[in-house]
This record gives C-alpha cells, sequence and structure tokens, in this order.
C-alpha cells in the first residue's frame, strides 16, 4: 500500500513539473522517411510511466506528388492495438475519436499528426515506453505502401517539435 502511495505521489509530481523541465526538449535524432510521393519528418513519441495504458505518437507527413494518398493504418509491436485518431473541442469538452477510414493527405500538401490535433494512438501498452528506446511503427498507405519508421522517445508530458502544445487527452501521456 505504501508503494503504490509513492508511485501515485512520483507519478503526481512527475506531471507537474515535466512540463517546465522539458519545454524546450525535442525528439533528438529524428530523421526523414520516403515511400513513393510521401515524405515522413521527425516521428516522435512520449515516455510513459509504468502502468500507462496509452500512448501517443506523431509525425509530418508531406505527400510531395500530384494525387492524394491515405494513411489507412498503423503497427506497432509496443501495443496491443495501433489507430489513428483526431481530438477535437466539443461544447468545451475534448473528444478522441478513432479514424477508420484513416487521414487523406492530399497532393502537395502536409499533414502534420501533433499533440492535441490528428495522431497516432498507441492502445493496451505491451510495456512502458521509454526513454533512450525508439518505438518502431509501421505506418501503411493506400498507394505508398508500408513504411517502417523509428520514433524518437520524448519526456512524459513533453509539448514536441518547435514548441508545440501538449496532448494529455487519455490522460497517461
Amino acid at each position: 500500500m505504501r508503494l503504490a502511495a509513492f508511485l501515485l505521489a512520483a507519478a503526481m509530481l512527475a506531471g507537474i513539473i515535466a512540463p517546465f523541465v522539458s519545454a524546450t526538449v525535442a525528439p533528438a535524432h529524428a530523421q526523414d522517411y520516403t515511400a513513393g510521393e510521401i515524405v515522413l519528418s521527425d516521428p516522435w513519441t512520449r515516455a510513459t510511466p509504468p502502468g500507462a495504458r496509452t500512448g501517443g505518437g506523431f509525425v509530418t507527413i508531406a505527400n510531395t506528388g500530384d494525387t492524394a494518398d491515405r494513411l489507412v493504418s498503423a503497427s506497432s509491436p509496443v501495443a496491443k492495438h495501433t489507430e489513428i485518431h483526431t481530438m477535437s473541442m466539443d461544447d468545451g469538452v475534448m473528444r478522441m475519436r478513432h479514424l477508420p477510414d484513416g487521414i487523406e493527405i492530399p497532393a502537395g500538401e502536409t499533414v502534420a499528426l501533433k499533440p492535441g490535433s490528428l495522431h497516432i494512438m498507441f492502445i493496451d501498452l505491451e510495456q512502458p515506453i521509454e526513454m533512450g528506446t525508439p518505438v518502431p511503427v509501421v505506418l501503411t498507405f493506400e498507394k505508398a505502401g508500408a513504411v517502417d519508421v523509428e520514433m524518437t522517445v520524448a519526456p512524459p508530458g513533453a509539448p514536441g517539435p518547435k514548441g508545440k502544445a501538449g496532448h494529455k487527452a487519455h490522460g497517461d501521456q
């Protein structure tokens, strides 16, 4: 019982101070991945505390081609289920929604999967996502096919690259 109380207090403290400690931290060693006309930049996720059931993944997707493509699925060995999600505010209430048809990537445009918006959702984590251990993810596109990427891991609560807002919707990141 004392251990549970200690772990709860530690997790709460980490949640309180993480935004201040990591406000200027962006994932390191990010790289671009290319498949056909699709370019994936800066794939990243956040470290999760022990016992977390979910995590979020983020990446910028550019379509350099003349025809639209679609991100249709994602998978990762870190989670039992991996889905494509969106977040929206509805009458002041944050709503998460699975996008079973994926995300269209219009020709010549860029779509950012970022905290508080479109994102990859890791559900029923097999183990915590840890700093220093890249997360392998397969992103599958309708036309470009499957792309293996490694997401760098930022600290819990990190706002993301270039100071973007944090993603706390599922409560576990």
